[in-house]
């Protein structure tokens, strides 16, 4: 579908610069600074190593340096900058920077502990998260609940949960790439705050984004993957599991993992 803004249209423009000097990267040439995102499918790897241990209020290195993304380019310096999620939200202010502004009912930003171990990082709002302003409210969030209280014993205010798009996609649709390139910044910003030691990449849109690979969710799910210095363990989408109740055992063994790794007894 064309762009329907020519800010849209420069976002789509602006992704596609991002995805050539990453190629031109990948093949020798120098000179381009590294994206504060995910290395591209080509540079992740398999984490080995525990992460170490960083003070709270000691933003890591790796975000700290890094170039801001492509995208940062319609993005205000006040969002680029912002060192708190109070912060962050008020920088992106009543968003219109895609065309999903037109359709929502109010952002859904994030819920959680600002200083969470533990990050969830999902899809999109859906029609109860665009109502409540929260994220992972609905049926696949109960399911996600239940994951975090009942499986790994913790309150759902002990860990973070916030989406790639922070706007509902029109009848719950995949989001398009330039949805996901305008709201990309917010949530590199919130992971450069919160500064989980583990990330759980929920769906495809997730893991995808985050790691700059296209490979199917379902090789994805289950490997430990290096972000920045950060965790990631990609893993199969709560609405996925409604649909597919039989693979909820895939989810527990990635999620016993994450637990193991936090020092939690599964």
């Amino acid at each position: 579908m064309p762009p329907e803004t020519p800010q849209a249209e420069l976002l789509e423009l602006l992704a596609s610069v991002r995805a050539t000097v990453e190629d031109l990267r990948d093949t020798g040439v120098n000179g381009f600074a590294r994206n504060v995102v995910a290395p591209p499918a080509s540079r992740a790897r398999t984490v080995q190593q525990p992460l170490a241990t960083t003070s709270p209020s000691s933003e890591s290195p790796a975000l700290a340096k890094a170039a801001p993304a492509a995208t940062d380019l319609v993005v205000s310096t006040g969002v680029r900058q912002a060192d708190t999620l109070d912060a962050l939200r008020v920088e992106i202010g009543d968003c219109q920077r895609c065309k999903l502004c037109k359709g929502r009912t109010q952002i859904v930003f994030g819920v959680g502990n600002p200083r969470a171990e533990l990050m969830f990082v999902g899809e999109g709002p859906g029609r109860d998260e665009d109502r409540q302003g929260e994220p992972f409210v609905g049926r696949a969030g109960q399911l996600l609940t239940e994951i975090i209280t009942k499986g790994m014993k913790l309150r759902r205010a002990d860990v973070y949960i916030a989406n790639v798009v922070k706007c509902r996609p029109p009848d719950n649709r995949n989001p398009e790439p330039d949805e996901i390139s305008a709201c990309e910044p917010f949530l590199i910003r919130q992971i450069a705050i919160i500064q989980p030691r583990v990330l759980v990449a929920l769906g495809k849109f997730a893991a995808q984004t985050l790691l700059r690979d296209t490979t199917p969710i379902s090789r994805l799910r289950g490997r430990w993957f290096d972000y920045h210095g950060i965790k990631l363990m990609p893993t199969l989408h709560p609405a996925y599991l409604l649909r597919n109740p039989n693979d909820k055992r895939l989810v527990w063994e990635d999620i016993k993992l994450v637990m193991q790794e936090l020092g939690m007894r599964p």
